[in-house]
């Protein structure tokens, strides 16, 4: 802690100055000195940058903590994410440092399949083109195509996959889903029908993903599975980048093979001179997919109840430390 026995807060990657505004922070007393950081603290710059604080607030997994920065960290505490699991802090060297774990409520869920079925039409009617177009003061210059009658294939078919069935059928689309542990008795009862991973890949025209990420599913869809994908096929990513290898990705769509609308990527923010801003049939959102008003009110509202459930020596949704 700092001399004057303060408790200092930071609220990390708050990029749309948000934070302070939807959550009562004063609520926290006078003892307690929240900053608000706006833009994405450097790794080189972390340590430095962090070490005084006792609490850090972050916004899913935009700040890793490793066990190196964590050791760097002596006034740490508390950190409190946002979301349900975070799989860039290194939960056993927090334990080790004492460090209190807690995540809020409010996963997003019906956001980011409202932002998926935002990037499927953007793809398929040409949408960010033609929004170009009339700014400049041009007139219908491609000829999109219709979801209806087509097949929606769902690559994990939990909440948000589910949703995504359901939007399909009320498209017109026919969904299918496939996932290493689905049964068909569960795919139905999601609203989609059980195919086998190939035919998902070959028949869908539409893929979406909507798994975790994990050892088992980094890189689920690699060049050999982008390969058996229809021509023109649109594979849209809102779960996390590392689903897909990136690499692939990349040489597929400047190969004209596939349309890509995504939401998510290897390293985030997106480099300014990474490849995929430069195609013209990839639809590009930076990780908007639980980013509203609605989501980030319980966020923040939750982070602010957990500091002060901590103070009062009665943390809540602690994040339990992993078994040694």
């Amino acid at each position: 802690m700092t001399h004057d026995d303060t408790i200092r807060v930071a609220v990390l990657d708050d990029y749309q100055r948000a934070a302070e505004g939807l959550a009562d922070w004063a609520g926290l007393g006078a003892g307690v000195a929240v900053d608000f950081l706006h833009e994405p603290v450097a790794p080189a710059e972390a340590a430095a940058r962090l070490a005084p604080y006792a609490v850090l607030c972050l916004m899913r997994e935009r700040m890793p903590l490793d066990a190196g920065l964590i050791a760097r960290l002596p006034n740490l505490r508390l950190v409190v994410f946002t979301g349900a699991r975070n799989p860039s802090l290194d939960a056993a060297a927090l334990a080790r440092a004492g460090v209190t774990v807690c995540h809020t409520g409010g996963g997003g869920g019906p956001a980011t399949a409202e932002l998926a079925t935002a990037l499927i039409l953007a793809c398929a009617r040409h949408l960010p083109a033609e929004f170009a177009g009339m700014r400049e003061g041009r007139w219908q210059e491609s000829v999109g195509r219709s979801l209806d009658r087509s097949t929606l294939g769902i690559l994990g078919l939990g909440r948000i996959g589910a949703r995504m069935a359901a939007i399909g059928r009320a498209l017109g689309m026919d969904p299918v889903a496939w996932s290493p542990n689905l049964t068909a008795e569960r795919a139905r009862a999601g609203g989609a029908a059980l195919v086998d991973r190939e035919t998902l890949l070959r028949r869908s025209d539409v893929l979406t993903l909507h798994m975790v990420l994990s050892p088992a599913t980094r890189g689920i869809l690699g060049a050999p599975e982008l390969a058996l994908m229809k021509p023109g096929a649109i594979l849209v990513n809102t779960a996390r980048g590392p689903l897909v290898d990136e690499a692939a990705l990349v040489a597929a769509l400047r190969e004209g093979r596939l349309v890509a609308g995504l939401d998510v990527f290897d390293a985030e923010p997106l480099p300014a001179d990474h490849p995929l801003r430069g195609l013209p049939n990839a639809v590009l959102t930076p990780h908007l997919g639980y980013v509203t008003q609605d989501t980030y009110r319980i966020f923040y509202r939750d982070t602010v109840e957990a500091i002060a459930a901590w103070r009062r020596g009665a943390p809540v949704r602690v994040v339990a430390p992993p078994a040694a």
